[in-house]
C-alpha cells in the first residue's frame, strides 16, 4: 500500500495552479495587506472558506440534478434538512464531489454524521492518508 503525505500533495497541486488571482481591483495599503494577512490566516476564516466552498458545491449539484430530472422532490428535501449543519455540508459535498450529478438520486442520506474530528499524525508524523487499491 502506496503512503502519501497530504501537504505535499497539495503544495504540488497548488504550485501547479500558479499565481493567485487578485482579489481587488483597487489598490491596497500596508494597513491593509497586515489586516487581510492576519485574516486570511485565521483558522476560523479557513472554515469558513471551506464552509462556503461545501454551500457552492451542494447548491451547484442540486440544482443540475433538478434541471436534468435526476433527482426526486423528496430527496432535494432530505439533501437540504442534511445539509443545515457543518458536518451535514462537508459529508453531502464530499459524496457530491466524488459522484456525478446523474448519481443524485443515491446520495447516501442515513443517519446523521458524527461531528468532524482533526486528524492527527502518528509517532510525531503530520496526518496521511493510505490509498487503498480497487
Amino acid at each position: 500500500m502506496k503512503s502519501v503525505q497530504l501537504d505535499q500533495l497539495v503544495e504540488r497541486i497548488d504550485q501547479a495552479f500558479g499565481a493567485d488571482m487578485p482579489f481587488t481591483d483597487g489598490g491596497l495599503s500596508e494597513n491593509d495587506i497586515a489586516t487581510l494577512n492576519r485574516v486570511f490566516a485565521d483558522g476560523g476564516y479557513q472554515r469558513y472558506l471551506q464552509d462556503q466552498v461545501n454551500r457552492q458545491i451542494i447548491r451547484d449539484y442540486l440544482a443540475n440534478a433538478v434541471v436534468l430530472n435526476v433527482i426526486s422532490e423528496e430527496k432535494v428535501a432530505a439533501c437540504a434538512r442534511r445539509a443545515g449543519s457543518v458536518e451535514g455540508r462537508s459529508e453531502l459535498s464530499l459524496h457530491m464531489l466524488m459522484n456525478s450529478v446523474e448519481q443524485a438520486e443515491q446520495l447516501p442520506l442515513g443517519a446523521d454524521p458524527e461531528p468532524l474530528k482533526p486528524l492527527g499524525g502518528g509517532s510525531g508524523r503530520p496526518p496521511h492518508l493510505n490509498l487503498i487499491r480497487s
